[in-house]
Order: C-alpha cells, then structure tokens, then sequence
C-alpha cells in the first residue's frame, strides 16, 4: 500500500468514524470533569485547596507525579522526536528519566519538610519575605507558563486531528477549549481534584502506550532488531537513523545545543513548580521520597515504551506521512495508534480515539497541575504574604487563587495559539532551562549554604529567570525558521535552541555572587534551624 493511499485512508476513516470518536472522547473528558467536581466537595480548607490535605499515600503522590511529569512531551513530542530524528529523538526519553535523580537526592525530602505549600515558603523561612516570595512567584508563573505552551500545542494537534480541523482559527479555538477546561479543574477541585485526576491520567497513559508497545512489537514478531532496521529504512537515512547527529552534532553549534539541552533536560525537574508542590501532599518526608521511587519506576517503563512508539511510528507511518499531518511530528503517536488498529476500519478508528483521549486526559491532567502550582504561588506567596501581608484569611486566600487561575489560564491561551504548530518536547526543554536557570540554584543554596543572603536570592532567580527567557526570545525557537514561533519573522542572534548551557551556570554564579556583594550577614541560627527541619523533620507541616 502507497504511502499516498494510507493518507487518504486514513483521512477518510477519520471522517467515516467521527461520531464515535467524537463520543469516546467527550466520555474520557466528562469522566476526568466528574472526578473534579467530586473532589472539589472536598476541598473545604486552604490546606486542601493546596496541597490536598496531605492526605495522599505515597504509592498515590507517586502516580499522581508519574501523571504531573509525563505531559504532551512524553507521549507526544517524543515519539514525534524519535520518528523524525531516531536516536537524537531518544535523547529527551533519557534526560526525562536521569533528572530524577536530581530531585531523589537534593530535593523531593528537605523540601518537604522545610516548606508549607510553595517554593517561597522554603525561600522565606531565613530570607526577608516579601521580596523573596515575590520573586519566587514571579518564576514559578513564567516557568509554569512555558510549559504550557506545550500541552496547549499537542492539545491543537490531538484534537484537531480527530476532529478534521485544518484551519488555524479552528486550532486556536481548540487552545482556548483546553484553557477553559483547565481553569474548571482548578478552581473547582484544587489540589484534590487534580491529584486524582492525575493518577488515572497515569494509569490510562501506562495502559494505552502497552497496548500500543505490544501491538508495535507483534508486527515485528517481537524482533527489536527489524522494527529498527525497518525503521533506518523507511526514513531514508539508513544506518545513520539509528545513529547520532540527525538533529544534533553535524555542526559545532549543534553540539552546544545537545550539551545544553542535556543540561536543562537533567537539572530542570528538580526546579519544576508543579513538581515541587507534588511532595507536600503527603504526610510524611519518608512519604516524599517513597513516592519519588514510584515515581521513578513508573516514569522509567514509560520511556523504554517510548522507543517503540517512536521508531515503530517511524517504520509503519514514515517520516513523510508523519510530517504531513503535523511538521514537528506532534501527530505520530496517534497516527500510529490508527495504523495498529487499522486503517479504514472501526478498529483504528477506535483505536485513534482512546489513545487521543488518554493523550488529552494527560494535557488537561498536566495543565491543571501547572496551573495549579502557578495561582497557588501567586495567592500563598504574592497575594497573602507580600500585598496583604500575612492579615489575608484562608478563604481570600483561595479566592486569589482561583482569580489568578483565569488569568494565567487566559495567559496560556493567548500564548498557545502561537505555540501550536512547534515540537512539544522542545517547547518543555525550555521549561526545564529556565527552572534550572531561575529555581535550582535557589532552592539548593538555600536549603545546604550557610552564607547565602536574600540578596544572593534575587540575583539568582531574577538573573536565572531574565537571562532565559530573553536568550528564548533571541533564539530560532522564537523566529527565524520555518518552526519558529513566528515563521516569517527574523530577529533571532542567539544560535542555541535551548538556553541553558548559558543560563543555568549564570543562575548559580549570580546567586553566589548575590552573596559575597551583599552586606546582610547571614543568619547562621535560621541556617541551622532550617536544617534540622530539612533533614529530620522537625516542625514539618
């Protein structure tokens, strides 16, 4: 069967089986809105509204994180990556899985117990409060914001794929569908509501990538060799698809971007806000860390899935076909999805719409956690601790949370629509950087440097943050390319895709810096209290 027959096929039974797909999605999205609304029952406190009344166990924080981290990027961006790039795509599965490590060892157990609900909490404990909080709410909007841009432009994908739109104002009406969406699930269920739908978003997303593993596999008589042989060949690059440098090491400047990409990719998850509010769920530190050994194993079966689903849409789709429904290959996982299936038949068409849906499941159940992390930092940190000052009750505090959801919501809409067409795994990368530029530094110099002073703090975060975004901005990521955000713009001077091989070690340098300029002496008697909280526990909330 010609590539060109397999398009058409697949077009038309798209349209042939539409009411039915249209009709399994609305119940996965109707089942995740219920759970919402139920738990929004019980979200009675600002201790539930944040962080779900620590009433998680650490089997449930675990798969709750595993749903939180593997976003649009993970299912959709990566498979894309590998089916376009083959052994580079694959780089991002890697850097997904090390960077936990990161967080394991530096960061999920003293986080927990020296913090309340946010990242400033542990910022402010030795700091002066209002501009460390703010500062620390001014990062985690931005990062959680870049983010997602990501679950904004695979939810364009996703859905207009399924639903034959073509139209840009169509996609952007599909971006602005998902904020509406996400903006329910938080200021209704909080922290309770998006935990659980979390977890069965993680289930669901285990369950649909081993069907579609097995199913892969099957074709190929559970030979791995042939799937990647067939793959090398139906790329048209041969031997070199299985291989480094289809996307990074042919030229100088794309070796500084792997090497900066590698750096974000590993540093980036312990900084991620939305990651970071996940270990004050539970009701102990053991429990933190429980859960991040959960975490790990469950996100680490996931990308080893991953290699199938890329290289299995690269040898039963082909890079061409996967690129004509969507440039950055965005659209290969469930493409594939039809093609295992079949294409032309119920089955596939069944097939596409599960898998799409357990897909959307994961962009609402992601988003809902970036935004939650967001106008949580904003109303805790911004609102009740800079402008009000501490005298904010629990109950205008939680409504300043959810006001600030409609308008990062309207934030992320507006953003998305520019997004939609872009890589989703790129797009995170730079989440990643600018945590790990902005966040990082801070977090660990605080919690393990007895010297460091709020001066060293703001220069971190603020320099971190700054020196990110403007080299995003400055970058072919924004203009310059046929991929760029703005296709037919050219005002990019910065070569590198992601920032972070400049703006990580400027993060740390800054806030180093910060310290030995400032003339605040340290506290060493918060230090040590901090300390003691951290690693032991001690009048942990």
């Amino acid at each position: 069967m010609s590539s060109t027959t397999l398009v058409q096929l697949a077009a038309g039974s798209t349209t042939e089986h539409r009411p039915l797909i249209v009709t399994l999605f609305a119940v996965f999205v109707a089942a995740t809105l219920g759970i919402t609304v139920w738990a929004g029952r019980h979200t009675k406190s600002a201790s539930d509204f944040y962080a779900g009344g620590r009433q998680f166990t650490a089997f449930q924080n675990g798969l709750a994180v595993s749903g939180d981290y593997m976003s649009a990027a993970s299912f959709l961006g990566i498979a894309g990556a590998i089916a376009l790039f083959g052994y580079d795509g694959f780089l991002y599965s890697i850097g997904f899985l090390v960077a936990w490590l990161v967080a394991l060892l530096l960061v999920a157990e003293p986080l927990r117990n020296a913090g309340r609900y946010t990242m400033g909490d542990v910022l402010a404990y030795r700091m002066r409060q209002r501009p460390v909080r703010t500062a620390a709410g001014a990062s985690t909007i931005v990062v959680s914001i870049f983010y997602l841009l990501a679950q904004m432009a695979g939810a364009g994908v996703l859905v207009s794929l399924l639903l034959g739109i073509t139209s840009d104002a169509g996609k952007i009406l599909i971006v602005a569908l998902v904020g509406v969406l996400m903006i329910v699930y938080v200021t209704i269920g909080g922290m309770k509501g998006t935990t659980w739908v979390q977890m069965v978003k993680a289930v669901l997303l285990m369950a649909g990538a081993l069907l579609m593993t097995f199913l892969v596999l099957l074709k190929f008589n559970f030979n791995i060799s042939d799937l990647l042989g067939t793959a090398a060949e139906k790329s048209g690059k041969g031997a070199a698809f299985l291989e480094p440098g289809q996307k990074y090491g042919a030229t100088g400047t794309s070796k500084l971007d792997f090497i900066s990409l590698g750096l974000a990719l590993v540093l980036g998850t312990a900084g991620l806000p939305h990651i970071l509010i996940r270990f004050y769920t539970v009701p102990t530190a053991k429990a933190a860390r429980k859960s991040v050994n959960w975490a790990i194993g469950i996100i680490g079966a996931f990308y080893l899935m991953t290699i199938a689903l890329g290289f299995g849409a690269a040898a039963l789709i082909g890079p061409k076909e996967i690129k004509a429904k969507n440039p950055a290959g965005n659209a290969a996982a469930p493409q594939l999805a039809e093609y295992l299936g079949g294409v032309g038949t119920t089955g596939g068409a069944v097939l596409l719409a599960v898998i799409s849906a357990v897909a959307f499941a994961t962009i609402l159940a992601v988003v809902a956690g970036l935004t939650l992390a967001s106008s949580s930092s904003f109303a805790h940190d911004i609102y009740a601790n800079v402008i009000r000052k501490g005298k904010a009750t629990e109950k205008e505090e939680m409504r300043a949370a959810r006001w600030s959801t409609v308008f990062i919501g309207a934030a992320a809409i507006l953003l998305g629509a520019f997004a939609r067409d872009m890589n989703v795994a790129g797009l995170v990368a730079l989440a990643f950087a600018v945590a790990a530029s902005a966040n990082l530094p801070t977090i660990l110099y605080s919690l393990f440097w007895k010297r460091f002073t709020t001066q060293g703090a703001l220069w971190s975060i603020y320099g971190g943050l700054v020196s990110s975004v403007v080299l995003v901005l400055f970058s072919p990521v924004v203009s310059g390319k046929p991929t760029s955000m703005f296709k037919h713009a050219d005002f990019y001077w910065f070569p590198l895709e992601n920032p972070g091989l400049i703006s990580i070690p400027l993060g740390f340098l800054l806030g180093w810096l910060g310290t030995l300029l400032s003339k605040e002496p340290a506290d060493p008697q918060k230090f040590a209290e901090l300390e003691v909280r951290s690693l032991t526990g001690t009048g942990a909330h």
